[in-house]
């Protein structure tokens, strides 16, 4: 199992439940994708790391940092910050849910930074989401 596309997977999961993201994102712009341009508004996953928390002599334990890139088009940044703000109450709203085997022992989202693209036109939002990832006996 890879632990990291199940933290992807699951990060996805809740942003597509999540009406108040809807709202402002159409699930179809929540892509794992090196396209450019990207749709507007999207938000991109996919870029991460994954580490072995050193917790245990099992190396069960793994700590996922996870960074989604929100695009808007926009003179301010206002929008991709309100996005960024949702995406960030999704996450923080209980345990992400894993397939058998692996379990979610925290999520966080430990930054948000705000940006102006070159062009003068967009805006760019990056979160990252740092999940605590638990193997466990199926």
């Amino acid at each position: 199992m890879n632990v990291d596309l199940e933290v992807q997977k699951a990060i996805r999961a809740r942003l597509v439940s999540t009406w108040e993201v809807l709202a402002l994102v159409p699930a179809e712009n929540m892509l794992d994708t090196n396209q450019r341009p990207n749709p507007v508004p999207s938000i991109i996953l996919g870029d991460s790391q994954a580490t072995d928390e050193g917790t245990s002599l099992r190396r069960a334990h793994t700590r996922v940092y996870h960074t989604l890139h929100v695009w808007t088009r926009e003179p301010s940044l206002e929008t991709s910050k309100q996005i960024c703000g949702e995406i960030r109450t999704a996450l923080h709203s209980g345990r992400l849910s894993f397939p058998a085997g692996l379990a979610c022992a925290d999520v966080l989202v430990s930054s948000m930074r705000f940006l102006r693209d070159p062009d003068g036109e967009h805006a760019h939002g990056v979160v990252v989401v740092e999940v605590l990832a638990v193997e466990v006996a199926a």
